[in-house]
This record gives structure tokens, C-alpha cells and sequence, in this order.
């Protein structure tokens, strides 16, 4: 194989291989000896077929396959003799191939850049940090206490009003007919939640307990079941009991029903859980201050093809939202032409934090542990509480769900590194300001979270990127099409 770099152009590189013919005769005849070890011929034995049997049926096949693995071969090691860290797989031109001499081909690269770190101790980021309020507390414990009302039978004779459980015996029918699932009886329906059908619930309010009430409503034009959809529907109710909710006394013995040990103990815990919240809120701006020095302080070239995929993912993602009508309101109002614009420069920053954070990571070893997956699956689990069993499980029996937490904590532990080495000083905030990110993210992150068209954040982005450029990438495979 003879190889000879032709003019580069940045971070693109371009070879002419020469692979000679007796090489690729060698490799076919190889080929076409293993094929005839396992072939068997009408009249012969496997393996036992004549040569010449052998390669006039199956040598134009063969060609096709050797020339894929052999231009292949010739190509990585192109790579690896040169040094080469492709960003993305390699684009091969096959320019010359007939049969017994030599095959040329051309190898277009773009690898990606050298990136020279600096003094991380140098940076200085504000970590800004929110006490917690005991009026959030007082919330927390009452929407608990609201959630596990219990409600007493109304013993006084008066009709019912919104908020009341009325008990109820119902018939459903369309047209005098009754359908499936339009009839219950000993329901307790709470007045004014609309968990019923639009417009049955008010119809019960202001009447007594003993009463039948012929309820006429809609079902709505999207009803889950296409048969009921959008029909008119009597449903005779009759009110069999009235209650009413009471209230629930917040003290130790109502904490200890909710697995604390006392009052004090169930704020302490409250406060904790609001805590570990405000701080996980912290991490994020102290996260994308850091990545805004980071894009600001270097200056590399970055990969165009790299640049080139990550801005057709992104606006994929706003095509399929605009298509199902789910951009924001801001978006809509938009001229299409400046919210593309604006994502190119959100792919180029992209790519270029991911590539940073790949070398930061190759640089310093850092490596992931199992007990970094470990955290990332607790961390999961934390956003979903009561669930935490249902997510762990999850996880146990999902390996490509572990997988797809690997690039994000790889991600994480590299900002972890790069945060221990930079000086952070605590900055109290309010709530509210520790909740407002019009004020602290960049114009490029902001854009990227305001649609579903942009549902995947800049972080996880540049995680994936981290992951993918610390790869080689092996050479295109040669199609026996183009072969041809």
C-alpha cells in the first residue's frame, strides 16, 4: 500500500492510497480458498471442488467483498500511521479499479482539532446558594395534610355545594340505550374536580341527598372512547350520601403517619428535600456559567460535519414541533429563517463544549466507576419520590437505559473536575432569583429550551459529543455498488 497526503485544509485531510494489484489478488485467492473449504459441488466433496469451478461462480462476489475489506484495511491504516483522530467516519472515492491493476482510491478526513487546556484554578465562579423559606415548609406540610383529608357524613339537611363528596348511584344511556361503563353505583364524587365528563359535576350541585337528577352532558369530540366521542348522554343520578372533608390536624401523630418521627423531624425533612432541590438549581446556573467561560476563554477550530449533524438534529426536532403544533407562543411569532439562524450558532457551541469536555476527560483520565452509574441511577430515582423502587427496577432490567445515562455522568464528572480545580464563591440569592434564569443563562442556552422543538439541553448535547469524539472512527465501508 502507498499512500500520499494531497493539500489539507484545516482540520480536513485528504490521502490518495494506492493498494497494488498483487496484494488484492492475494487477498481474493485467500478468500476464495476459505469459501471452497465449506462450498459443496455437485460430484465433489466439500472442499474438494476444483479451483477453477470455484472461481467462475463465485470470484465475482468475492471481488465485491475483498475490495470492501481491503480498501477498509488500507484506510485505517492510513490512520493510525498517521496519527489521525477523525470526528467523523472517513469519506472514501474509489477513482481506479479494474481487474489486475493496481486500485486507487482518495481518503477525505477531517479529524479533530488539538485543544491546549489551561489553568482551570484561574477561573472564578459565584455558586449562588438560597435558604429556605419556613413559609415553603408550612406549604409542603399543608399540601400534605390536603392530600390525606378524610371526609365525615353531612348530617345536617342542606343541599350540596363545590368541594363536597357526594355518593352517588348513576345510569348512563344514549338515546335510551345504556352503553358500557355508563353505570356505578356507591361512587363518591368529589364536586368540582372534574374527574367526571364536562359540565355532569355542576349539575349536582344544590340538591339534596335522596334526590334524582337527570344529568345531561356531551362527551367531548376527543373522548377516549371513539364511540361515545363527541354523543349526547342522560345519566339518572341519585345522591344516596353527602360529605364533606376535614380538615386534618397537622401535629406529631399526623407526621408520624407520613413515616417521620415527630412534627419537628417531618420539617427537618421537608427542609432537606427543598434544600437538595434549591442546590441541584444552583448546580445548573453554576454549570452554565462555567461552560460560558469555557466557550468564551477557547478558541480552536471545530469539525464542520460535526457542526453540520448536531444542526440537523436540532432542526428536525423544531420541524416534527412545528408539524404537531407544539412550539411556544414566541416561536410561532418568529420568522422561521432568524430560529434556524439562532441554532446554528447553538450546534457550534454545542460541539465545540463537547469537544472541550472529551479532552478535559482524556487528559486527566477521568473515568467513569460503577458507583459513578450507581449515583446517576439514584438521581434518577430522586425525581421520581414514592416511585424510587419502580425506577431502580427499571434500570435493573434495562442495560440500554444504564447505557444512556453513561455519556450524561461522564459529562457530570468532568464539570466535577473542572469545578474543584476553579474558585467558587457562595452568593446568597433569593428564591426567586435562584429560579430565574432569564438573568444568568446565555441567549444560545435560553433559545434552546423554549420549544419541544429544542428538548434536548446543551448539557446532554455536549455529553453525547464528549462520549462520540473521544472514538476513532473506522473507515466508510466500500459498497459493491460503488466498487462497480
Amino acid at each position: 500500500m502507498k499512500a500520499k497526503e494531497e493539500k489539507s485544509t484545516g482540520l480536513v485531510k485528504k490521502y490518495s492510497i494506492t493498494i497494488a494489484s498483487a496484494d488484492f489478488a492475494a487477498a481474493v485467492d485467500k478468500k476464495l480458498a476459505k469459501v471452497a473449504q465449506d462450498i459443496k459441488m455437485p460430484g465433489f466433496r466439500a472442499g474438494h471442488a476444483p479451483k477453477a469451478m470455484i472461481e467462475q461462480k463465485y470470484r465475482p462476489s468475492v471481488l465485491g467483498e475483498v475490495l470492501d475489506e481491503i480498501i477498509r484495511d488500507a484506510a485505517n491504516q492510513v490512520i493510525v500511521e498517521n496519527k489521525l483522530r477523525p470526528a467523523v467516519t472517513p469519506d472514501i472515492k474509489i477513482e481506479k479499479f479494474e481487474d489486475g491493476k493496481d486500485i486507487e482510491f482518495t481518503m477525505e478526513v477531517e479529524v479533530l482539532p488539538e485543544i491546549k487546556l489551561g489553568d482551570f484554578s484561574k477561573i472564578t465562579l459565584k455558586k449562588y446558594v438560597a435558604k429556605v423559606p419556613a413559609e415553603e415548609i408550612e406549604k409542603a406540610i399543608n399540601y400534605m395534610a390536603e392530600s390525606r383529608r378524610n371526609t365525615a357524613k353531612v348530617e345536617k339537611d342542606r343541599a350540596s355545594k363545590k368541594g363536597d363528596v357526594v355518593v352517588i348511584d348513576f345510569v348512563g344511556s344514549i338515546d335510551g340505550v345504556e352503553f358500557n361503563g355508563g353505570k356505578g353505583s356507591n361512587y363518591p364524587l368529589e364536586l368540582g374536580s372534574n374527574s367526571f365528563i364536562p359540565g355532569y359535576e355542576d349539575q349536582l350541585i344544590g340538591h339534596k341527598v335522596g334526590e334524582t337528577v337527570n344529568v345531561k352532558t356531551t362527551f367531548p369530540a376527543e373522548y377516549h372512547a371513539k364511540e361515545l366521542a363527541g354523543k349526547e348522554a342522560l345519566f339518572v343520578t341519585t345522591i344516596k350520601e353527602l360529605r364533606e372533608f376535614v380538615p386534618t390536624e397537622i401535629n406529631d401523630d399526623f407526621a408520624k403517619s407520613v413515616g417521620a418521627k415527630d412534627l419537628n423531624d417531618l420539617k427537618a425533612q421537608i427542609s432537606a428535600h427543598i434544600s437538595g432541590n434549591y442546590e441541584a438549581t444552583s448546580r445548573i446556573k453554576l454549570k452554565r456559567d462555567l461552560l460560558d467561560i469555557l466557550d468564551k476563554e477557547y478558541k480552536f477550530e471545530i469539525p464542520q460535519k460535526l457542526v453540520d449533524a448536531e444542526y440537523e438534529m436540532i432542526e428536525r426536532q423544531y420541524q416534527a414541533a412545528k408539524a404537531n403544533n407544539r412550539l411556544d407562543e414566541a416561536d410561532k411569532k418568529r420568522d422561521e429563517k432568524d430560529i434556524l439562524a439562532e441554532y446554528k450558532d447553538i450546534a457550534l457551541r454545542r460541539v465545540k463544549l463537547g469537544l472541550l469536555l472529551s479532552e478535559v476527560g482524556n487528559v486527566n483520565k477521568i473515568m467513569l466507576s460503577a458507583d459513578d452509574i450507581n449515583k446517576a441511577i439514584m438521581n434518577e430515582a430522586k425525581k421520581y419520590p414514592g416511585q424510587e423502587k419502580q425506577v431502580f427496577d427499571y434500570y435493573a432490567r434495562n442495560k440500554e437505559a444504564v447505557e444512556a445515562l453513561r455519556a450524561p455522568a461522564y459529562e457530570d464528572k468532568i464539570i466535577d473536575f473542572v469545578l474543584s480545580q476553579a474558585k467558587l464563591n457562595d452568593t446568597e440569592i433569593s428564591v426567586a432569583e435562584l429560579y430565574n434564569f432569564d438573568q444568568i443563562a446565555p441567549k444560545a442556552a435560553k433559545s434552546a429550551e423554549k420549544s419541544a422543538s429544542k428538548a434536548k439541553t446543551e448539557s446532554k448535547t455536549a455529553a453525547k459529543t464528549t462520549k462520540t469524539a473521544a472514538k476513532k472512527a473506522p473507515a466508510k465501508k466500500t459498497s459493491k455498488k460503488s466498487a462497480a
